[in-house]
């Protein structure tokens, strides 16, 4: 497994070697010493989580208020456009974006850490897995809208569906007054 510095500030991708032979194909997608040489703790991690979305949905654009959540995110089947946004006041890469495709051929996870703004869209039916470090507090929950003019994200296809609760999410300017700290 490599591990890649992605372009927002403490972001890592680990890309895993999947083997493939005529039986089908074996990855490891979780190395815990991996994980502790480039900085994180895997004890850590605290709640593992799985998603499932039809292609075109968009779930987007979440974050945590007060010390944030870090999670590592895969893409356990089909394929995902992964966007993360840097909602933090001090970081270098602050209001800045980040796209990856997540998919199960690469099997690439995508470590988030607190304070970034997260969501996706799915580019076929998808299951996404998180592995998160905070039990989830409903009173911490931060979202923008996907469509936010500020962020002008650029989803690469037409929205099939979208939860009422995105639909009514706030903007990246109300966002960034729940995040300063």
């Amino acid at each position: 497994m490599r591990v890649e510095r992605g372009a927002l500030a403490g972001t890592l991708l680990f890309v895993p070697t999947p083997h493939t032979d005529e039986r089908g194909l074996f990855t490891r997608t979780f190395d815990a010493a991996i994980a502790r040489e480039h900085g994180l703790d895997p004890a850590s991690f605290v709640q593992d989580s799985q998603s499932r979305t039809v292609a075109g949905a968009i779930r987007a654009l979440h974050g945590r208020s007060g010390r944030g959540e870090a999670k590592l995110v895969r893409c356990a089947r089909g394929a995902v456009f992964d966007v993360l946004v840097d909602a933090r006041p001090g970081s270098p890469t602050f209001g800045e974006q980040m796209a990856v495709v997540l998919d199960d051929r690469a099997f690439t996870h995508l470590y988030v850490p607190p304070g970034l703004l997260h969501g996706y869209q799915a580019l076929t039916e998808a299951d996404v897995c998180y592995r998160i470090d905070r039990e989830h507090d409903p009173a911490e929950d931060v979202s923008v809208r996907y469509d936010d003019p500020d962020l002008a994200i650029a989803w690469p296809l037409p929205v099939t569906a979208i939860s009422a609760r995105d639909l009514a999410a706030g903007s990246w300017k109300e966002a960034l007054r729940r995040l300063e700290p």
